[in-house]
């Protein structure tokens, strides 16, 4: 069992950044690859970005590859997001999620464990 807190959502200009933190309870956080989704109004909940168990690999989704990084400390449980010049269209929820299927799950169904969500919003 995995729980999972988000935090570090905000109101930030366009062309600003924002570090998206996710917090994690439980012993086997390190067994687990992460992952970020964010879901608009109105729209399906989309993949942005994942990582290893280790850290050792990440992969990104085309909207937001070059601008966004994610990382990883297993000695705090914890996963970032990073975001750079951050654009209107990146306006969303943003999601945390844990998975046992690795870096390249990017469909909502390979997550077992998701976090409460934290708003992000982008003025133009």
């Amino acid at each position: 069992q995995v729980q999972l807190v988000e935090s570090g959502g905000g109101l930030v200009q366009a062309g600003g950044s924002l570090r998206l933190s996710c917090a994690a309870s439980g012993r086997t956080f390190s067994s687990y690859a992460m992952g970020w989704f964010r879901q608009a109004p109105g729209k399906e909940r989309e993949f942005a970005a994942s990582i290893s168990w280790s850290g050792g690999a990440t992969y990104y989704g085309d909207s937001v590859k070059g601008r966004f990084t994610i990382s990883r400390d297993n000695a705090k449980n914890t996963v970032y997001l990073e975001m750079n010049s951050l654009k209107p269209e990146d306006t969303a929820v943003y999601y945390c999620a844990a998975n046992r299927w690795g870096v390249r799950a990017t469909s909502t169904d390979r997550y077992d464990y998701w976090g409460q969500g934290t708003q992000v919003t982008v003025s133009s």
